[in-house]
């Protein structure tokens, strides 16, 4: 029988993450999700007018900044800049809930997808590629591996606590969010 990693356990490790990056930490960025449905596209999949996105949602998060870099090429100097953002995989969820309020639904779930885009520090970022495997104990609930009759409930320990998405800098007048007319 597993020792640690049940329920108690992850209750306290969620308290303590949503102390350290609410309070402690205390770094926020927009998230704004991309919504293809409404996005018209050209014969090449490109957004042919406007692109439309959900939110701004406010999050708490933590920020790995990468190096700024300034290439030259024909057209002049350029700017490039990656950002990998760390979020409570819970605070994405929770946050959906408050989002939803006005009985319009926007999917299941806020999680982060390539493509959607993230605002920080007056800049826009578009995300690259996402990492939703970091485990509680190296657990994931959802494949218990319970081929030993002993172990019944290995289910029962474990959580996803957090989703990574990598990022690159985008100039504004390149992002085109557009507010919704209602």
């Amino acid at each position: 029988m597993a020792l640690y990693g049940g329920s108690r356990d992850v209750s306290l490790i969620r308290k303590i993450g949503r102390e350290l990056m609410g309070d402690i930490i205390s770094q926020q960025a927009a998230f704004y999700k991309f919504k293809l449905d409404e996005t018209q596209t050209n014969m090449y999949g490109e957004a042919a007018g406007e692109k439309f996105y959900i939110g701004p949602v406010l999050l708490n998060c933590t920020v790995d900044r990468g190096d700024q870099e300034h290439p030259t090429d024909d057209f002049g100097v350029d700017y490039k800049q990656g950002i990998v953002f760390n979020f409570l995989r819970d605070d994405l969820l929770s946050r959906l809930e408050e989002f939803n309020l006005d009985n319009m639904h926007y999917g299941a779930d806020l999680v982060p997808e390539v493509g959607d885009i993230i605002l920080y520090n007056e800049g826009y970022y578009e995300v690259d590629s996402t990492n939703a495997n970091q485990y509680f104990v190296g657990k994931n609930p959802n494949y218990p591996n319970n081929p030993n009759p002993l172990e019944t409930n290995l289910e029962e320990f474990g959580t996803n606590l957090s989703i990574i998405c990598t990022t690159h800098y985008v100039p504004a007048d390149k992002v085109g969010i557009t507010q919704e007319r209602l």
